[in-house]
């Protein structure tokens, strides 16, 4: 994103290349080169300006009898350490002074005091250390400064004073540790400010609150870890801000909002873990937005983007951990034509979020694991019209059958529109050491149809749902769990579980705190925490770090005769489960084989025989052909009684037919018959059936 800081240089620089060089008939100094060369002045206005060329001449002192006509001279890369006014005093015409790349260690070398045609002047790459008040005095018209690549460690609050001309500053790569509204207080016409790759940690309220027409701000490489609510506050001008490798950890959401007229935003290469919900917010007029190549950033929560009317493109490419996209992280972005999400651990992107972009022309998920199932369906529905970037290279990884099929190539007319859930192996690692005090976030994502649910299960069994906060730890409804000062009695095995109606899916972390991890030396019990004809409800303690539990039962028959066995596998955080579908009085044998993550095995088992059904159960288990011929009885009857009294007909007198009724209602399709016109009619829908015994 840096381009857009550059763009109208490089439309510079190409219509420059297209214009010949000329030529410039005068005497010139021993080894320079003197033309006549296209040039553009800091507003971009082109001219064609006499040239000296003395660049790479390795020369100490600048040459003399230099045409007085030279608009352009051009000394980079020698080693001139000192400058004089009467060097140069005679060039009236000098707009541009190039003096990059030579040896000045004091701005006080640099003695020119009174040049106020200078528009441009080049001192970047030199040893400068500091600038004191008044260190560029004569140059009241001078429009572009660049002092980068520099060893400034100090600028005093004035050093800037008489500049009040200056459209260009370039401070970036030098030593400065802080920076000072006081710089730019006499700065007023300022438009385009590059301090990046200095080590700044803060950016603070108030810090470039005097620059009202600064236009684009280059912030990058400055090791800044937050941004202050108020640091952009008086920027109202601002339209390109770049906060390129730095080491934001949040979205300065709140600062941002201080920068209404922002067209262009750079956040790439920082180490955001989630954009969370409302960190870009009501920003009217950005046209393009940058996440690219975040390390660590995991996921793109539920409204992450809201009412961003403007915004045509967004560029979300090269986050190596990057698998997942909330459905509706997207709100309100009406003119949104191009969105990259190419080179990052996405399975799927779901067809809500592509329908939440009613413009969008042209998508880029290349280089995905992407996971062809329910999810991605959209992408061959014939009512979408969206160009894919590189499709050659949007390839299938999952499942085994489709791998490195061609996404546009699979048939997803003939799959099931629900799918399993499938946490990311990238959304957190598999182990982590942390120490005593410290805060964790560990980020659990899913997609499936239908949505899933996420929770998670501490080491201890404990059971962990969204929203609920459970003393050092907290669910977010995304998926996040975190914990807050952490301690050695948090060590252990976090499990993550997303589940949805067909089934689950599970990732776990083993976290050490202070080097130290605990292990189960608890001894596995079973017990029996209810029994009745039909079922068993067995329960055990929850034991620490546990991977996987199943549970076994089976009933012995006739002595020895051994049934089949059923097998469960007990969600994560599960302890009790009820065995049904059993037979009464039988005898049956339940086990429960625990798997533990120091790769031990554990296996309880206990006995129960199932209750013997009461009477009335049993004559209805043992009598089921006769409640059919009941209900069979029941049908006649009642459509004998809508014959006899009419449709219209008190239902009273049915129910008197049948007083005393007892267990059984039954529930029947309407028996309808026709009527004449004009009499009222009525529908038989159930009938309460009561002891008595019926003639049938």
């Amino acid at each position: 994103m840096r381009r857009f800081q550059t763009s109208s240089l490089l439309l510079c620089v190409v219509a420059a290349t297209a214009i010949p060089i000329v030529p410039w008939k005068v005497k010139c100094p021993p080894q320079c080169v003197c033309q006549i060369r296209p040039w553009y002045t800091p507003r971009s206005v082109y001219r064609e300006a006499a040239t000296v060329d003395c660049n790479d001449l390795f020369i100490s002192t600048v040459p003399e009898d230099l045409p007085e006509g030279t608009q352009t001279l051009l000394l980079q890369s020698n080693n001139i350490a000192r400058l004089e006014q009467s060097e140069l005093d005679y060039l009236r015409n000098l707009s541009e002074l190039d003096l990059s790349q030579n040896s000045f260690t004091d701005v006080w070398d640099f003695g020119l005091k009174s040049m106020p045609q200078l528009l441009s002047l080049h001192l970047e790459e030199n040893q400068l250390s500091e600038l004191p008040d008044g260190s560029f005095p004569g140059l009241g018209n001078l429009q572009e400064l660049y002092l980068n690549h520099n060893q400034l460690r100090r600028i005093a609050p004035r050093a800037f004073s008489g500049l009040s001309s200056l459209l260009r500053l370039h401070l970036n790569s030098n030593l400065l540790r802080m920076v000072d509204s006081r710089w730019f207080q006499m700065l007023p016409s300022l438009e385009i400010l590059m301090i990046g790759g200095n080590r700044v940690d803060a950016i603070l309220d108030m810090n470039f609150r005097p620059l009202s027409n600064l236009r684009s701000l280059v912030l990058a490489g400055m090791n800044l870890r937050e941004i202050s609510d108020y640091a952009l506050e008086g920027l109202r001008s601002l339209e390109s801000l770049s906060f390129y490798d730095n080491k934001l950890m949040n979205v300065p959401k709140r600062a941002l909002q201080q920068v209404p007229g922002l067209k262009f935003l750079d956040l790439n290469k920082n180490p955001l873990q989630r954009v969370k919900q409302s960190d870009f917010t009501n920003m009217l007029h950005l046209k393009e937005l940058g996440l690219n190549n975040m390390e660590e950033l995991v996921s793109i929560d539920q409204f992450a983007l809201i009412n961003l009317p403007e915004l045509t493109k967004l560029d979300v490419t090269n986050n190596p951990k990057l698998s997942f996209i909330h459905p509706n992280a997207f709100h309100h972005l009406p003119q949104l034509e191009t969105l990259m999400l190419n080179n990052n651990a996405l399975s799927a992107l779901h067809k809500q979020t592509v329908k939440s972009l009613p413009n969008l022309q042209e998508i880029s998920i290349h280089s995905n694991p992407i996971r062809c199932d329910c999810v991605i369906r959209w992408v061959n529905s014939t009512e979408n019209h969206i160009r894919f970037i590189e499709p050659q290279s949007t390839l299938c990884a999952e499942p085994p059958d489709l791998k490195r099929r061609h996404i546009r190539d699979v048939p997803f007319r003939e799959m099931t529109d629900r799918c399993l859930p499938l946490i990311s192996t990238k959304s957190f690692p598999s182990h982590l050491e942390v120490a005593d005090g410290d805060n964790v976030s560990l980020h659990c994502r899913a997609l499936a149809e239908p949505d899933p649910e996420i929770y998670w299960v501490t080491p201890s069994g404990v059971k962990l749902i969204a929203y609920a906060e459970d003393g050092r730890y907290k669910v977010h409804p995304e998926g996040t769990l975190e914990i807050h000062g952490i301690s050695a009695r948090e060590a252990g095995l976090y499990t993550c579980v997303a589940h949805n109606l067909l089934g689950a899916d599970t990732k776990s972390i083993s976290m050490m705190v202070n080097h130290s991890f605990p292990l189960s030396e608890d001894s596995l019990e079973l017990v029996v925490a209810d029994v009745q004809a039909y079922h068993i409800l067995v329960a055990w303690k929850p034991h620490l770090n546990t991977v996987s539990s199943n549970l076994t039962w089976s009933s012995f028959l006739l002595s020895s005769n051994l049934d089949m066995t059923n097998v469960a596998r007990i969600p994560m955080g599960t302890h009790t489960y009820n065995i049904t579908r059993l037979h009464q009085d039988t005898e049956y044998w339940a086990c429960l084989h625990v798997a533990f993550v120091d790769l031990q095995a554990k296996v309880a088992c206990v006995n129960a025989r199932t209750k013997e059904a009461a009477h009335h159960y049993r004559l209805l288990e043992g009598r089921q052909s006769l409640l059919t011929v009941l209900v069979l009885c029941l049908l006649l009857l009642a459509a004998s009684l809508v014959a006899r009294y009419g449709v219209g007909a008190e239902p009273r007198r049915a129910r008197e037919l049948l007083r005393g009724a007892t267990a059984v209602r039954v529930v029947y399709p309407p028996i309808a018959q026709p009527w004449a016109r004009g009499q009222r009619g009525g529908q038989l829908l159930a009938v309460e059936v009561q002891a008595a015994p019926l003639d049938c």
